[in-house]
C-alpha cells in the first residue's frame, strides 16, 4: 500500500525514533509499504519518519540513478533496521540534494565522502559496511530522517534565508508533489 509522505512542517519529522526490539508482520508490511511508496514517489530513500512512524527504519534503492551491473553497489533495495554510523571519513563533499518531504527544494549540502555502518537487514541478519559516493550520501540522508534532521539544517543560514517563504508556504499546506502527501495540499497535488 502506498502511505502518504509527511511534509516539511509535519511534527512527525522531527519526532523521536525507537530501535525494533524484533521482527514481526507490522515490521515487514511497513517495510514492503516504504518500499511501494518510494517507487511510487520515484525517490531513491524514504525513512519511516516520512511516513508518519518512529520506528528506526529506512530503505534506499538507487536502481533508478545507478546501473544495476555496478559491481560497487550491494543488491538494491536495501532495508536498514536500527542502523549506526559507527565511522565518518575526514574528507567531505558537497553534493545538491532534495527530498520527497520538502518537495521541489534542493540545496547544496557538504556530509563525509564514505562511512561505516551497522544494521540489520529485513531479515534481521547483521551487517557492517563501508561505503562512499551516492550511496553512502543517501544513507546519511535517511539516517539523518531517524535523528529527526532534515537536508535544510545543514545548509547555511543565508541559503535557509532564500527558502524560508517556500518552506513557510508547506507549514501552511500550500504544496505540490506528483505522489501522494498527508496534510492539506494545493490544486494539483494528490492526496
Amino acid at each position: 500500500m502506498i502511505l502518504p509522505i509527511r511534509i516539511y512542517g509535519d511534527p512527525a519529522l522531527r519526532a523521536k525514533t525507537y530501535e525494533v526490539d524484533a521482527d514481526s508482520e507490522d515490521l515487514q508490511q511497513l517495510i514492503d509499504d516504504m518500499h511501494e511508496t518510494l517507487r511510487g514517489a520515484e525517490g531513491i530513500g524514504l525513512a519511516a519518519p516520512q511516513v508518519g512512524r518512529t520506528e528506526r527504519v529506512f530503505l534506499v534503492d538507487l536502481r533508478a540513478v545507478v546501473d544495476e551491473s555496478e559491481n560497487s553497489l550491494p543488491p538494491q533495495p536495501m532495508v536498514f533496521i536500527n542502523p549506526s554510523i559507527t565511522w565518518e571519513s575526514d574528507d567531505d563533499g558537497e553534493f545538491e540534494e532534495g527530498c520527497l518531504s520538502i518537495p521541489d527544494v534542493r540545496e547544496m549540502v557538504i556530509r563525509p565522502d564514505s562511512i561505516q555502518m551497522w544494521y540489520l537487514d529485513r531479515d534481521f541478519e547483521p551487517h557492517h559496511i563501508k561505503v562512499g559516493g551516492l550511496l553512502a550520501r543517501v544513507i546519511q540522508h535517511e539516517y539523518d530522517h531517524l535523528e529527526g534532521v532534515l537536508f535544510i539544517d545543514l545548509i547555511t543560514p543565508f541559503r535557509r534565508s532564500l527558502i524560508r517563504r517556500r518552506l513557510r508556504e508547506m507549514t501552511r499546506g500550500n504544496v505540490e508533489a506528483d505522489y501522494l502527501v498527508a496534510g492539506p495540499v494545493s490544486k494539483g497535488a494528490r492526496w
